[in-house]
């Protein structure tokens, strides 16, 4: 079952959260950089693997409780607001460690393709964007009267693995493909994880004045 009153919404929020450089966009341009474009859509691949695995565990723990309560809803809305505020401080201010963190190295010896997806899957699996896109996020654009609001949580994170395979992947390609380009400077890593530090800043602070949808 799928709510569609608000779905352009929905999916320009989602989209913008995903595309945000974060853990799992970073490492896959990391390996796009330093492996190819072969290796970094195998880490896509591992990382929506872990997103899926998220949105399971979120689906069946936190739909029932938001489907009754106002106040569980609220909580997890401010909750991921301000925990997305912090992530956007971090990585302005961590700019140039995380640049470093997952800069390419100079020489990357070969890895087979289940090492990397599994790496990939670890990192998806733990990005704490995801929780807080399907329990903060997502139940924003809930449709109580259509019942069922676990599947409608499954349904829209299914979108939003979906979204996230085809953001990612264009990430993949496009870092494989300008390895050279983005390996000559740690700074064009910096500007673009700082610039994903301000958008994220700037949704928590949208995502903590939303009021939820009837």
């Amino acid at each position: 079952m799928l709510p569609t009153q608000h779905l352009p919404a929905f999916l320009i929020t989602v989209y913008v959260l995903i595309l945000i450089p974060g853990p799992s966009v970073l490492f896959v341009v990391s390996r796009g950089v330093s492996l190819g474009r072969r290796a970094a859509l195998a880490t896509v691949v591992g990382n929506a693997s872990g997103f899926a695995l998220q949105l399971v565990l979120v689906s069946i723990g936190v739909g029932s409780l938001v489907a009754r309560s106002d106040a569980v809803f609220t909580t997890l809305k401010l909750l991921g607001a301000g925990y997305l505020v912090f992530l956007g401080v971090r990585n302005i201010r961590d700019r140039k460690q995380l640049a470093a963190l997952f800069a390419p190295e100079v020489r990357v010896a070969p890895k087979p393709l289940r090492r990397i997806v599994r790496e990939g899957f670890f990192v998806g699996a733990t990005n704490p964007k995801g929780v807080i896109i399907f329990t903060a996020v997502l139940p924003q654009f809930i449709d109580r009267s259509q019942g069922h609001v676990t599947l409608q949580i499954a349904s829209l994170g299914a979108i939003c693995i979906v979204i996230a395979l085809l953001s990612d992947g264009a990430w993949a390609i496009a870092s494989g493909t300008a390895r050279e380009w983005l390996g000559r400077s740690s700074r064009r890593l910096e500007w673009m994880t700082a610039g994903g530090g301000v958008t994220l800043i700037a949704l928590g602070l949208g995502l903590a004045l939303t009021q939820r949808r009837s």
